[in-house]
């Protein structure tokens, strides 16, 4: 079957793409470990011995930077409905952490932890519909958000990939309401078309 118009030039675009060339080159599972590299950089959201907690983590990208930043000591969960080979480090739930039964596995993975840091990349099957796709978006960061606040340690972190547009400053002003600082970030690793953005919280206030 002929490939359509649009899908040669995502094609073409993907393997041009030198942050796909360097995750083969480097041995990372995706191009989206470099947006959560690059962020580490700038913020040192991840220090060794964290507990991080991994939202929609397939195919592993930012688990397998976050397990090689913990160390040993620290701990990396990783939760999503899709499968995940095994990386070194990192406990794998396979299922959707909205389900009451899901949930319940993946606070018993955390035993009597509780999380310094949730890590969200989350998106949703993308129709390419702007009116579709972003109410989708902003609720997978709202799941995030609820999650975290039960995981969270006092003083810990969040961090939300959102698209700019209905629901956004909401989405803020609920971060800035439980999170003493609530950072925008744009990795250069995000393509250029993209809408994403990254908010990054800390100091998790605790539940009100």
């Amino acid at each position: 079957m002929a490939r359509s118009k649009t899908s040669k030039q995502w094609l073409k675009e993907h393997f041009d793409d030198v942050y796909v060339r360097r995750s083969r080159e480097e041995g990372y599972r995706s191009r989206a470990s470099f947006k959560l590299l690059e962020m580490q950089q700038q913020d040192g959201l991840i220090h060794p011995g964290m507990t991080v907690l991994d939202l929609g983590a397939a195919p592993g990208g930012w688990s397998q930077v976050a397990s090689s930043l913990v160390g040993d000591k620290g701990r990396v969960i990783a939760s999503d409905i899709l499968p995940v080979d095994s990386l070194p480090g990192v406990e794998f739930l396979q299922g959707d952490f909205t389900e009451p039964q899901v949930l319940e596995e993946l606070l018993a993975m955390l035993k009597e932890d509780l999380a310094d840091l949730v890590i969200s990349d989350m998106a949703p099957n993308m129709s390419g519909m702007k009116d579709i796709d972003l109410p989708r978006v902003m609720y997978l960061a709202e799941l995030a958000l609820d999650l975290a606040r039960t995981v969270l340690k006092p003083g810990g972190g969040i961090l939300l990939k959102v698209f700019h547009g209905e629901g956004y400053e909401v989405l803020q002003g609920e971060l800035k309401s439980s999170f003493s600082s609530v950072k925008v970030r744009k990795p250069k690793a995000s393509r250029a078309r993209s809408s994403e953005i990254y908010l990054l919280a800390a100091g998790f206030r605790g539940l009100n």
